[in-house]
């Protein structure tokens, strides 16, 4: 009898946080067969398209049954508590409900007369300045020394990117309503981590509202939100947070939000990212590279990537169900953790980063070498005199900020101390010196896409000497620094390290774009073809189907050679099969089509390997770059 009266007491005294969850869950489960009944009446109907995941017409602007379910639980909540919603005020509370009214209505004229991106841009953004005008939304809370403007901006962003992020990533049954769930549920728990359950109310109201959606907006969905609930639910789940920030919870009231909205947030990010690629290629290229506007929507969002790969729109809505919720429990575990937690970060940050990588490669970031390839190999007049002029000044930059983050390191790796004034004395001797060094020995006059190994030793040589003549200016100047061989000689390692990476970056940059089109070709009709040779005639050929990248349809996929002690080897990260007797064995392990003759031969020779290659099945050719007499 004690337990059940304890029971008792303890459902009870948590009325205030799962009463808001099941009334506004109940009210969900009756206002959404209203509202779409009412969204078929209007014709608001979702009809099946190219860009469509749904097989038959749809009703839309559901998302009103959610903001209604809402409203009306949280109304009856500040009635019963004497016009409080937890610690929001009431009049704030109100003014919350009217933008977010404001903003539904604008949502639901989308839904029905498919309203220009930029008129729902500009709604967007007037609901932003008066939410943080008139209602107090803002940073300030969370940084109290922000300046007013700054803290204007950074809201007017902060909002209007989780409206159109929660906006995008509603394309799957029961997506967008399935991670508004799980987001309020993360954020609310991390408050009561933090002991303030009173903010809390309004997450379970509209979690509630999202769970009695998602009866009718799961796989196969009867709804959906429509602009009408996807704005309306980015919209409160990313000024709530604003209202209950304080400067001593900033990871609850920033930190824990945005991992909580990381996969909308990310999504948009990525489409924005990739679409002004496609507008700069289509500008480049003059021709269709799919969608090239930024506000125009294209087929290659996360659920889109996803649905390709996996089964059924439920396995792909349960595998972004998967990753919010890793990204709430992480921030969770950070809290339970505190001090202790920047491992778990870490850790995460990098399998993040490899996922993200993963994703990326095969859309944008093959994109993006397109994009960067095209800039390379512009042979335009006005190209030309932009990049003499530039390529000098943007590497002495590149140089001068390099030497500076030298002498920082070596400071920090040394322990050294010294006064500002030895501080802005040092700086230029061994920074001006190196740098000197650089101009004397030659160089900014070297082309550095196409170095030799005595362009590095100058680069070495003009390091060393300018660390050397700073520690001389030093001692000359009576400049005081501690440890001055270390320091002179950690200096000059540094430089060296610093000047040689900063000028492999163009080949770095080069063969990782070619590595993203490599593997963009390899799902693609690409002609496969099999070098013969290994030589420099090799190294040429690759150049230009490097150069060709995002253009050449044709991919390398291996070598034959006749050197012996090549055999099993990589060259250019292909294997070298062997001879020309190995050539049906690499034919058809890596299914090639074409053989590339691409070393000196004399044309019997020629002759033989294309006699021998015939029965094989594979075209011939021959790769030359001899010298002719004129």
């Amino acid at each position: 009898m004690r337990a059940l009266y304890a029971l008792i007491e303890a459902v009870s005294k948590s009325a205030n946080y799962w009463a808001p969850f099941v009334g506004s869950c109940v009210l969900s489960l009756l206002l959404v067969p209203l509202c779409r009944r009412l969204a078929t009446a209007l014709g608001m109907v979702d009809k099946p398209g190219p860009r469509r995941i749904n097989k038959t017409p749809i009703p839309r602007a559901g998302g009103l049954a959610v903001f209604l379910a809402v409203t009306v639980t949280l109304g009856v909540v500040a009635w019963v508590n004497g016009g409080k919603v937890g610690t929001i005020p009431s009049d704030v509370a109100f003014r919350i409900s009217a933008l977010s009214g404001a903003l539904v209505v604008l949502g639901f004229l989308d839904d029905k007369f498919s309203l220009p991106p930029k008129v729902k841009l500009a709604g967007q953004l007037a609901v932003a300045f008066v939410a943080h005008f008139w209602a107090g939304v803002g940073f300030a809370g969370t940084f109290p020394s922000i300046p007013g403007w700054l803290d204007c901006a950074v809201t007017v962003f902060w909002i209007v990117g989780a409206i159109n992020a929660f906006n995008l990533i509603d394309g799957l049954d029961g997506l967008a309503s399935g991670l508004s769930l799980i987001a309020c549920v993360g954020i609310a728990g991390s408050l009561f981590f933090v002991k303030r359950p009173g903010d809390t109310i309004f997450y379970f109201a509209i979690a509630g509202a999202c769970l009695g959606f998602l009866r009718y907006n799961f796989n196969p969905a009867s709804v959906f939100l429509g602009d009408t609930g996807s704005m309306y639910l980015g919209f409160v789940i990313s000024v709530l947070p604003l209202l209950t920030n304080s400067s001593d919870s900033l990871f609850v009231s920033v930190g824990v939000p945005l991992l909580a909205m990381g996969v909308p947030i990310f999504d948009t990010s990525l489409a924005i990212f990739r679409r002004t690629l496609r507008a700069f290629l289509r500008h480049k290229e003059n021709a269709d590279c799919g969608n090239s506007k930024v506000m125009q929507a294209d087929a290659d969002h996360l659920h889109h990537r996803i649905l390709r790969q996996v089964s059924s729109q439920k396995t792909a809505a349960f595998v972004l169900y998967a990753m919010a919720a890793v990204l709430v429990g992480t921030g969770l575990f950070g809290l339970v953790l505190k001090n202790r937690a920047v491992a778990l970060y870490i850790v995460v940050f990098v399998i993040g980063v490899a996922v993200i990588f993963k994703d990326m490669q095969r859309i944008e970031l093959w994109d993006a070498g397109r994009l960067l390839s095209l800039a390379a190999h512009d042979r335009s007049l006005r190209n030309f005199r932009r990049m003499r002029v530039l390529a000098v000044p943007i590497m002495v930059i590149a140089d001068t900020v390099m030497l500076f983050v030298s002498w920082l390191a070596t400071m920090g790796i040394l322990g050294v101390q010294i006064s500002w004034d030895e501080f802005h004395r040092g700086v230029p001797l061994f920074v001006g010196c190196t740098f000197a060094m650089f101009v004397l020995t030659g160089v900014y006059r070297v082309a550095w896409g196409r170095a030799m190994v005595v362009n590095y030793l100058r680069l070495f040589a003009a390091c060393i000497l300018g660390s050397l003549g700073g520690a001389v200016l030093a001692i000359s100047a009576g400049v005081a620094l501690p440890r001055l061989s270390a320091f002179t000689a950690l200096f000059c390692s540094s430089s060296i390290l610093l000047a040689m990476s900063i000028r492999f970056v163009r080949v770095a940059v080069r063969d990782i774009f070619y590595s993203l089109g490599r593997v963009q070709l390899r799902d693609s009709s690409a002609i496969r073809v099999i070098s013969y040779g290994a030589g420099l005639r090799y190294s040429a050929f690759r150049r230009e189907i490097i150069r060709g990248t995002g253009h050449d349809k044709r991919l390398l996929v291996g070598i034959l050679d006749d050197d012996p002690l090549l055999v099993g080897r990589y060259i250019g990260g292909l294997r070298v099969y062997g001879a020309l007797h190995t050539a049906a064995k690499a034919v058809a392990e890596l299914k090639a089509d074409e053989v590339v003759i691409t070393c000196q031969v004399s044309p019997e020779r020629a002759a033989e390997i294309a006699a021998y290659l015939k029965p094989i099945g594979v075209r011939v050719s021959i790769w030359t770059c001899a010298e002719q007499k004129l």
